[in-house]
């Protein structure tokens, strides 16, 4: 399944904000991202559609197998990206907002050689 950029957004706010707590709600996820609440409603209401969240008897917001593995799959790539940026002297703060760009456009193949070089120069830098 591919969703847009702002689905994919949307995830990852779920999966973050459920890190932190089980009870996440869409005025949670409208702070997290700085968005109103009319447009994370709708979005939401479509990430239920697509069986990528739940919502409990409370509209606390939960997301489903599928959901979860296409958020772990999102949040990974943020979190490398970042790391890379950071470890090539980008500012924290610039590779944060870079990786967020990034991590919804790079192809799988380019994402692998990433992660694969990075394993590799982490291997090898633990060794000095």
């Amino acid at each position: 399944m591919k969703l847009q950029e702002s689905g994919e957004m949307y995830l990852e706010a779920v999966y973050v904000l459920s890190q932190k707590s089980q009870a996440v709600r869409a005025i949670d996820i409208a702070e997290y991202l700085n968005y109103s609440k009319p447009s994370v409603s709708r979005a939401l209401g479509i990430l239920k559609d697509e069986g990528l969240i739940k919502k409990d008897s409370a509209n606390h917001i939960a997301l489903t197998k599928a959901g979860k593995i296409l958020a772990e799959r999102i949040y990974e790539r943020h979190t490398v990206l970042s790391k890379m940026l950071s470890m090539l002297g980008v500012d924290e703060e610039t590779a944060i907002e870079d990786a967020c760009r990034i991590e919804h456009y790079i192809s799988d193949t380019s994402f692998k050689a990433i992660k694969a070089h990075m394993k590799q120069y982490e291997k090898q830098n633990a060794r000095i």
